[in-house]
């Protein structure tokens, strides 16, 4: 069952146009409509990524379905879409994707950047690797999206990651791979990568998912977020299932990328060093060290 909204509170930041709301539950919800600028498919999106990432053990916002009633969006100001030249539409109502707003109200309660050495101390810094499969596996064509939160009385922030709408490249549903997409724009949340085990347990949770659990997640999308066709999103998941022996193949090519996102991660290659003394045999020879 859907949560109800009761109360439009703000516009949030963001090409998505989000409206920050008040559920019957009580709790504060970040709204996506189904009329957003960016693409109807982008609630489903947001909803299947969001809650896969739960699934993997990553810290990502509570995400349900949200029902706005036309009613309310008649009585609200800013209950709309910004288009080009001043150009503005009503939000429609319905059925709509809501995360649950991370943090509260106050001031630096949730910030979305760090200087270097807050990052450094996130308290979940180690997710940003697991992040960086989930965004492999499910195609993220922009980059990856993040706020930090502390509760009062605490120093150090926790990640918490957001806005998975352009996960199977937004709109298309397509996976065109490339090494710099749904990467996080700072290096140093990577720079503990030392090898495979720094994925762990994210990867291997990937690779040995169910193929029920897609599924239910699958079933969760209102039909009208995917235009009710079902066997379009019945082969994205079939996609999906596919793709999840190749996140290993994926992180490769972001780290062999000219960004060099893992310094502490030791290449596996071949590095010839030449003898430093002639053999018995008056020949030099070279030596190979495989790294």
């Amino acid at each position: 069952m859907a949560v109800l909204a009761v109360q439009a509170i703000r516009r949030m930041r963001g090409g998505a146009q989000s409206q920050l709301m008040l559920g019957a539950d009580s709790r504060l919800w970040v709204v996506k409509f189904q009329n957003n600028p960016q693409h109807l498919r982008v609630l489903a999106n947001e909803l299947i990524a969001t809650r896969l990432a739960a699934v993997v053990g990553l810290t990502v916002p509570v995400s349900d379905v949200v029902e706005v009633t036309e009613w309310l969006i008649a009585n609200s100001p800013e209950m709309h879409v910004e288009g080009a030249r001043g150009a503005r539409e009503r939000y429609v109502a319905g059925l709509q994707f809501g995360s649950q707003f991370v943090g509260g109200l106050m001031p630096g309660q949730v910030v979305d950047y760090l200087p270097e050495p807050q990052l450094s101390e996130v308290r979940n810094l180690d997710e940003f690797a697991g992040m960086l499969c989930l965004d492999k596996w499910a195609g993220n064509c922009n980059g990856r999206q993040a706020v930090f939160e502390r509760r009062p009385r605490e120093r150090k922030y926790r990640a918490s990651f957001i806005d998975q709408g352009f996960c199977f490249n937004a709109g298309e549903w397509t996976f065109p791979d490339s090494p710099l997409r749904g990467v996080y724009q700072r290096n140093a949340v990577y720079a503990r990568v030392t090898g495979w085990q720094s994925f762990e347990p994210w990867l291997s949770r990937i690779e040995a998912m169910p193929a029920g659990t897609l599924w239910a997640i699958a079933e969760a999308v209102p039909p009208e977020w995917y235009g009710g066709d079902m066997s379009t999103l019945e082969r994205l998941m079939e996609q999906m299932l596919e793709r999840r022996s190749r996140v290993r193949e994926l992180i490769v090519r972001f780290r062999d990328s000219d960004r060099a996102p893992f310094p502490m991660w030791a290449k596996q290659g071949t590095i010839v060093v030449p003898s430093q003394f002639v053999t018995l045999d008056g020949l030099n020879r070279v030596s190979k060290f495989v790294m």
